[in-house]
């Protein structure tokens, strides 16, 4: 049985930082692409940070050199790293976990983490 598990969620002041954790289980992890989105209310869900089984990472401008993705295969682990945090951050976090293309796609979400930006 695949599981993904996010933690690392919660309040946070605008400006301040978060590390959001994704532990995985029942996969080949070092042989997947690994993916952090978020979704807020009524918006659909977006990618913010990407890394593949080689250690490639990419963003979109919105969260460019603010947020960093890794990996620890060690530890079938990913991370997200999110400084400067804006209000519009604010959104519930997904990990996610995929290989493969068409009919040989493995792909895998967990249930995710809510991510609040306030003052």
């Amino acid at each position: 049985q695949v599981q993904l598990v996010e933690s690392g969620g919660g309040l946070v002041q605008p400006g301040g930082s978060l590390r959001l954790s994704c532990v995985a289980s029942g996969i080949i992890f070092s042989s997947y692409v690994l993916g952090w989105y978020r979704q807020a209310p009524g918006k659909q869900r977006e990618l913010v940070a990407a890394i593949t089984s080689g250690g490639t990472t990419s963003y979109p401008d919105s969260v460019k050199g603010r947020f960093t993705i890794a990996r620890d295969n060690t530890k079938n682990t990913a991370y997200l790293e999110m400084n400067s945090l804006k209000p519009e951050d604010t959104a519930v976090y997904y990990c996610n976990a995929r290989r493969g293309l068409g009919i040989a796609l493995s792909d895998y979400w967990g249930q995710g983490t809510q991510v609040t930006v306030s003052s």
